[in-house]
């Protein structure tokens, strides 16, 4: 028994891929054997599904993954290409956009989300226009609604946090926390974050943050959701320790973006 529990200490648990992430493997491949260089353009959505033999969707996805994280560029009338920088950087950064999939680490999480959304907080009440801002109050009006109805409300709380990140004004602080997004409602519903009153915690912070970005007061918008988000980890933190779960590392939660309460 001492053998097979050595010999099993050596296993390491299968991870099955997409195709889309089998294809990206491939690009790279072709980029770092010099078969495709920066600035050349690949096939056509319609011949690489052919030739990978999947179809079209996982193209898509692909394509759409490797343009996001900048490594392609589609361009008008001339298709998608590779951007042109130098081929060590397209591995480079191919290989973060693949080491992205898997287990989430929710700690890691929580820290850029602490900084982005703080910070977001801030700029809005800094830069917000007036039917921004107002956006922000119609969306905590619908999470109250929801949370006064009995309800979870995550979608709604999610998006109050993404109309905050859309009044700050800057794209890509937007758009990362736009990427998060999904993993924390994965997370906020796995766990059913919004029991023993937390939804109606939760609603009552957004309305201090609302308060700071009315009065254009980023000090006061920043603290509010400094509070907000301290009181989710902690709740979070609490149920993935009752669940017997890591906060580092949650199996079974596919991964993909995050937020609510």
């Amino acid at each position: 028994m001492d053998d097979i529990a050595h010999l099993a200490e050596h296993l390491e648990e299968i991870t099955v891929k997409r195709p889309s992430d089998l294809i990206i493997e491939q690009i790279r491949s072709l980029i770092t054997s010099g078969v495709l260089n920066p600035g050349q353009r690949l096939p056509s959505e319609r011949l690489l599904s052919e030739r990978f033999g999947v179809g079209r969707g996982h193209v898509r996805e692909a394509l759409r993954k490797l343009e996001f994280y900048g490594i392609v560029r589609t361009l008008p009338q001339s298709g998608t290409v590779v951007e042109r920088i130098g081929v060590k950087a397209l591995d480079g950064l191919i290989t973060n956009v693949l080491g992205l999939e898997g287990a989430i680490d929710y700690k890691a999480l929580y820290e850029v989300r602490d900084m982005l959304e703080i910070h977001a907080a801030r700029l809005a009440a800094i830069r917000g226009s007036r039917a921004l801002v107002a956006m922000i109050g119609r969306a905590f009006d619908a999470h109250k609604a929801t949370v006064r109805a009995g309800n979870a409300g995550l979608d709604e709380d999610a998006m109050f946090h993404l109309k905050i990140a859309e009044a700050s004004g800057n794209i890509l602080l937007r758009t990362l926390i736009s990427l998060m997004t999904p993993d924390i409602i994965m997370l906020s519903e796995e766990l059913d974050t919004c029991r023993e009153g937390r939804a109606e915690e939760a609603m009552r912070e957004h309305e201090r943050i609302l308060a700071g970005i009315r009065k254009r007061d980023p000090e006061a918008a920043a603290e509010a959701m400094t509070h907000h988000i301290i009181q989710s980890r902690q709740q979070h933190e609490r149920l993935l320790g009752e669940a017997g779960l890591s906060a580092k590392k949650t199996k079974n939660m596919p991964v993909s973006r995050g937020q609510a309460g």
